[in-house]
């Protein structure tokens, strides 16, 4: 699934569009690729001379990787879009730096209702950046 395939399933667009494509989706299960660029505005502010991508950016494409899981598998009524509603369990094992491609794994644990529970995983070159358990419920989209 290429950028512009994404941009059909999620509401999210540059430059806070945190996915460029997505390898493997099936009914529980999405990988997607992100290309961390040397020119990101948040490199000049986030340790200036020692460029870190933050954790919260790296939280935030495991949840853009679940609203495409859960939009492609399930999609919500009209008007409704997926939403964080909590995460937990959140490890952040490796600094993330320009120049890297970092590889985003999503997996549904548990639907209940319109509650969608999930684990993500971040990773460069096979190692763990983050880990976390999150979860996601439906809200209305501005009109």
């Amino acid at each position: 699934m290429n950028l512009a395939e994404i941009q059909q399933y999620i509401p999210h667009r540059p430059p806070f569009l945190w996915l460029d494509e997505v390898t493997d989706i099936s009914e529980k299960r999405i990988t997607a690729l992100k290309h961390v660029s040397e020119s990101l505005d948040v490199f000049q502010g986030h340790y200036p001379g020692f460029p870190v991508l933050p954790g919260v950016l790296q939280c935030e494409m495991a949840m853009q990787a679940a609203a495409i899981l859960i939009a492609k598998n399930d999609p919500p009524e009209a008007g409704k879009v997926p939403v964080a509603t909590r995460m937990n369990s959140v490890q952040f094992r490796r600094m993330i730096k320009p120049g890297e491609t970092v590889q985003i794994d999503v997996e549904l644990t548990e639907k209940l209702g319109q509650a969608w529970f999930l684990t993500g995983k971040v990773s460069v070159d096979g190692k763990v950046a983050t880990r976390l358990e999150f979860a996601c419920t439906l809200a209305d989209a501005p009109a």
